[in-house]
């Protein structure tokens, strides 16, 4: 991670290397016979887990701005940034993850049976592009931008006035 914090092409990355790497592995083992089952209860799940995270960076956003009379702590600032970018890592492996089982469903189309596993896996993916989406969203609340204006050698901002050192 960069001190920008995770980025979209990092993402992007994991999406594919974990989709083609699952591709191969599913393909390998015996195709969409062999695929895991999932049901709508892991979509449920997730789209829990995806709007968890973006609420867990509301209070932060609103001391950023200054609109709470309530502060809240910096640890949890912090550990809110920790989850909004779990969140958007594990949710990109997931989109790939996902994604090569939904690949694999594609050629049985014409099975009700494997068409119905189609849904159930783009439900998935759906969801997981979503927790990717709260996830950095969350990441961006939780940003504080550097200091603008003149900044000493020291790398701190410049005094406003007063008295000389």
């Amino acid at each position: 991670m960069s001190a920008k914090g995770v980025r979209p092409q990092t993402l992007v990355t994991i999406a594919l290397v974990v989709g083609v790497l699952g591709w191969l592995l599913l393909r390998l083992t015996g195709g969409s016979q062999s695929l895991p089952t999932a049901g709508w209860s892991g979509v449920v799940l997730l789209a829990f887990m995806a709007a968890g995270v973006y609420w867990a960076g509301v209070p932060v956003q609103k001391m950023r701005e200054g609109s709470t009379a309530k502060p809240i702590s910096p640890l949890r600032a912090a550990r809110t940034l920790v989850l909004a970018q779990a969140a958007a890592l594990a949710g990109s492996a997931l989109v790939g993850w996902y994604a090569a089982q939904a690949l694999l469903l594609l050629p049985d189309l014409d099975i009700e049976s494997q068409r119905a596993r189609l849904w159930v896996m783009l439900g998935h993916l759906v969801v997981t592009v979503l927790l990717v989406i709260a996830g950095m969203i969350t990441q961006r609340k939780c940003r504080v931008d550097p200091p603008t204006g003149p900044t000493a050698a020291d790398g701190l901002p410049e005094p406003t006035g007063g008295a000389p050192a």
